[in-house]
């Protein structure tokens, strides 16, 4: 034990004066650039050991170094940074602590810096938080010591690597055969809705799935301000919003996207998440003959989705009368999505939009879990009106 222990300190010190001297050589960490350093610091290594370093280094330059690994390990969605010796990641059961440490937190600020920098954003004492998306499609968020007091943090929010269907999802127990149907309903009957949640329930995954549900045929025209839906169709066109300069110009908000989708002959109209004044031209846009539209949204109930809904519009300048009167002709559904007890993502149900005598809006439940299981709740009867109204069509128009 002590002998590996010693192997990995010498490992350590070695990629510690390779690193060194490719700095002061300002070299890059290429085969050459290391074999190089070597030779300054009068050591000799064969091309496996070398090629070892170069991987190591190539992490630590260009890559998130000491992370790096856990970007690449199956099945990771997030991977938080709380300091320097506090690094957890979600693979779908909840948070897990990792036993890796960074040996200060000036290396977790570097690195931080180094991956906003990637991006073309600034992240300093002047601009100490930054919210973007890398590359390689995983949104990067990070705030800079002191004002987070224990130390910078990260945020790594990854892109599934293969986009699951709802078939898989059925496998994987976060629904079940009967609630699959009227998920699929819910994409036939071409029905607006919404897929709701909290923070890393599983949103964007099941509104993926569901949208590869979706006819070839159609054209699916999808809005977010940080791209991470990958749906399985043929025709998907994607628009991504744009946040200001430093000088304050070239914004292109999520807004004025989703009007210019109006003028691009979308089947499908999706928002990736609904968090501002675009709520207003997408329900619009829902009121004007776009139908099956969809996006997601924070919340931690349905119940909860008109007064969402409603304090958005509010801020976006339109009353309250005005938004449960968008709300309750433009949506029809709400696929709602949570956590259980040990953090497994899971359907909780689906529901069905009702407009009470006050003339606000109502979530009212059509299919709800109940423990391990799925039964009808009171709004099952307008799903399955409309559900014997499209087998009639069906019918008829195979007759």
């Amino acid at each position: 034990m002590q002998l590996a222990h010693s192997r990995v300190v010498k490992a350590v010190k070695l990629a510690d004066r390779v690193r060194s001297r490719l700095v002061v050589m300002q070299g890059e960490a290429t085969h050459d650039g290391v074999a190089a350093a070597l030779r300054d610091e009068g050591l000799v290594l064969g091309d496996g050991a070398i090629l070892s370093l170069v991987t190591e280094l190539q992490r630590e330059f260009v890559g998130a170094g000491l992370l790096d690994p856990l970007l690449h390990q199956p099945g990771v969605t997030d991977i938080l940074v709380n300091g320097p010796d506090q690094i957890w990641i979600d693979r779908g059961q909840g948070l897990e602590h990792i036993p890796l440490a960074f040996n200060n937190d000036d290396e977790v600020r570097a690195l931080a810096q180094r991956l906003a920098s990637a991006v073309g954003r600034r992240l300093d004492d002047a601009h100490p938080y930054v919210d973007a998306r890398m590359a390689s499609g995983v949104r990067l968020h990070a705030i800079l010591a002191p004002i987070s007091t224990d130390g910078t943090v990260i945020s790594l929010r990854i892109p599934a690597r293969q986009g699951l269907s709802i078939n898989d999802l059925v496998e994987l127990g976060s629904l079940d055969a009967g609630a699959a149907f009227w998920i699929r309903m819910v994409i036939d009957l071409k029905l607006s809705f919404f897929v709701s949640g909290g923070t890393g329930s599983g949103k964007t995954t099941v509104l993926a799935a569901m949208l590869g549900m979706i006819a070839p045929h159609e054209r699916i025209v999808i809005v977010e301000d940080s791209a991470e839906l990958q749906p399985d169709h043929p025709h998907v066109v994607r628009l991504q919003s744009r946040l200001a300069n430093l000088e304050g110009a070239g914004a292109v908000p999520m807004r004025d996207l989703v009007r210019q989708t109006l003028r691009m002959r979308p089947d499908r109209i999706v928002v990736g998440e609904v968090r501002g004044a675009e709520v207003i031209e997408l329900l619009t846009a829902l009121n004007t003959g776009h139908e099956g539209g969809c996006a997601t949204v924070h919340a931690n109930s349905a119940a909860d989705i008109p007064a969402r809904i409603e304090a958005l519009g509010l801020a976006a300048g339109l009353d309250r009368a005005a938004v449960h009167a968008l709300l309750g002709a433009g949506l029809e559904v709400v696929v709602h999505l949570d956590r259980d007890i040990q953090g497994r993502r899971q359907l909780q149900g689906i529901h069905v939009v009702q407009i009470n005598e006050q003339h606000q809006v109502e979530l009212i439940p059509a299919v709800v879990r109940e423990g391990s299981e799925f039964v009808d709740g009171p709004g099952i009867h307008k799903l399955r009106k409309r559900a014997q109204h499209l087998l009639t069509l069906d019918l008829l128009a195979t007759s």
